[in-house]
């Protein structure tokens, strides 16, 4: 763990922020290290790094069912904004994300199955650009932008409109309207301008869906591994991502959902039924996109 907390207090220097007052302690960003270590022996077991990355990433992701779910996860401090990890506890965003970082990890030598490499893939996947600046808005908060932005790199294939995804009414706004629940933005309410102008311009991007009607025919197209957004509509009309998780195909090939589940549900994280079935139980939930991982 001590190589852990060098690399973390390198990357805040590295950023100009080495007063001891503006580092993040180990302990702030990253959480559960005996389920880190548990993961990491299960994938040695398993000879995970010899899946393809889609593989490897539903093999993570099942190795992280009964997860406890845990809010807003991200929101670890009043100012300065860090890659972190949590295994005691994980939100729908952080538990396809850890399992991603995780699987393209295992891409390292067995030597670098540690901490500071994982928090290393995690910024290359959540912040805009792959850099974290340790400034709020340099995290990609909206999972369109995030496709948007890891697509552009060549970390993923945005598969959306291949599968037969429709343009729909684009409406990124829930973090100015919800501000008070994330801990930077109650602290800190100069931010509200320009996290207002950052959803503007994810607003005016084009948004696809495949329509929940269509899902069950495009199933079979989907790999173990895929990345699964959900998106809903709101009352206006508009539309939006709402939450995401993993595509899982079953040995029988149905093609199910993993993610973490609020408490409200299942409290956890679960293998859940068909993506088709799932989709249909939320009226409010109108279609997906999908992002296929690339290395």
């Amino acid at each position: 763990m001590q190589k852990a907390i060098a690399v973390i207090s390198l990357f805040f220097i590295s950023l100009g922020i080495a007063d001891a007052e503006s580092r993040l302690p180990s302990g702030t960003v990253f959480k559960g290290r005996d389920r880190f270590d548990n993961l990491v022996k299960s994938a040695r077991a398993g000879n995970w790094k010899s899946l393809p990355i889609g593989e490897r990433t539903a093999a993570v992701g099942r190795g992280l069912v009964g997860t406890r779910y845990k809010s807003f996860t991200l929101e670890i401090d009043n100012r300065v904004e860090a890659p972190s990890a949590n295994f005691s506890g994980m939100d729908c965003w952080t538990f396809y994300e850890i399992a991603l970082a995780f699987a393209r990890m295992l891409n390292e030598p067995e030597t670098n199955w540690t901490p500071d490499q994982l928090l290393h893939y995690i910024e290359l996947d959540r912040y805009r650009g792959g850099q974290c600046t340790g400034e709020y808005l340099s995290r990609l908060h909206y999972l369109e932008d995030w496709l948007a932005d890891n697509d552009r790199r060549g970390l993923v294939e945005d598969l959306t409109r291949s599968l037969g995804g429709v343009g729909v009414p684009h409406s990124a706004r829930e973090m100015t309207v919800g501000w008070r629940h994330y801990r930077y933005l109650a602290a800190n309410r100069s931010l509200l301008g320009p996290l207002a102008q950052m959803e503007a311009r994810v607003s005016s991007r084009p948004l696809y869906q495949i329509p929940k009607n269509r899902v069950a025919s495009i199933e079979g197209k989907l790999r173990s591994g895929d990345i699964i957004g959900i998106i809903s509509r709101d009352g206006r009309s508009l539309y939006s991502t709402s939450h995401v998780g993993l595509a899982l195909r079953a040995a029988d090939g149905s093609l199910h959902f993993m993610h973490a589940s609020s408490p409200r549900n299942y409290g956890h994280v679960v293998i859940d039924s068909t993506l088709s079935s799932y989709l249909a139980r939320y009226r409010t939930d109108s279609g997906i996109l999908v992002a296929r991982p690339l290395r």
